[in-house]
């Protein structure tokens, strides 16, 4: 990446990836799924927030292209789409863990 400055799409775009991981739940529900695809009433429990709750969140994430849903039978399975997510993520953890 060069040294100038970001076109404001391209910054609008980098913002909105970083406001995914603004809320506590949102970065615990992904915690969760990165490790094994869950449903929602897995990630409540994991959580510790209602199921309405979650759903509401993995919407927000989903619209943001971070999540994939995998419907089998009656249950819906969240999983994160891009090993992009994934590396980022998993530095954050290790930024914070190291300070």
């Amino acid at each position: 990446m060069s040294n100038s400055c970001l076109n404001e799409h391209l910054a609008a775009h980098v913002a909105e990836l970083f406001r995914s991981f603004s809320d506590t739940s949102r970065v615990r529900i992904l915690s969760g799924i990165i490790e094994q695809e869950m449903n929602v009433s897995q990630l409540a429990g994991l959580v510790e927030i209602s199921e309405s709750a979650v759903s509401h969140h993995l919407r927000g994430l989903r619209q943001m292209g971070i999540v994939k849903a995998r419907r089998d039978g009656k249950e819906v399975y969240y999983s994160v789409i891009d090993p992009h997510i994934v590396a980022l993520f998993q530095q954050g953890v290790r930024h914070i863990q190291e300070k």
